[in-house]
């Protein structure tokens, strides 16, 4: 009985940055756990506004190419894959104001994902190990 419960289990998942970039580019780096979390129907996905920020500042520099225009790749992952916008709240700053420097882990995209997982009870997917020193539960 306990186990049907767990299968039945909703989790939020926080797509970090790289995660959903190699989803949506369909990138072999993507890991088969991390794959298969996304896919599950019982699990809800969302994107940080920060993360599609971070993207689109890559975009704008030419440190990343999304071999489509940028408004597309938004196209795709709110309307093709369905996933749900995460804004920065208010809290999700407070929160921010005060979240430690472990490792001297300064990334203020990452951070900011840190915060809103921590905020929200959502695990983050995420291949970046540096996440674990906050003590978030990361998928991959």
């Amino acid at each position: 009985m306990f186990l049907k419960w767990c299968a039945k289990l909703r989790l939020k998942l926080l797509l970090d940055s790289h995660t959903l970039l190699w989803y949506v580019l369909g990138d072999s780096q993507l890991s088969s756990n991390a794959t298969t979390s996304i896919l599950d129907p019982s699990n809800e996905v969302f994107v940080s506004i920060a993360s599609l920020w971070e993207i689109a500042i890559k975009v704008s520099i030419n440190k990343l190419s999304l071999h489509r225009p940028y408004h597309e790749f938004l196209d795709k992952c709110f309307v093709d894959y369905g996933f749900t916008l995460l804004p920065i709240e208010p809290n999700h700053l407070v929160y921010a104001s005060s979240l430690p420097y472990p490792g001297n882990h300064r990334d203020p995209f990452d951070r900011l994902l840190v915060v809103q997982s921590k905020e929200e009870g959502m695990a983050v997917v995420s291949s970046d190990v540096a996440l674990d020193s906050y003590g978030v539960s990361r998928i991959w």
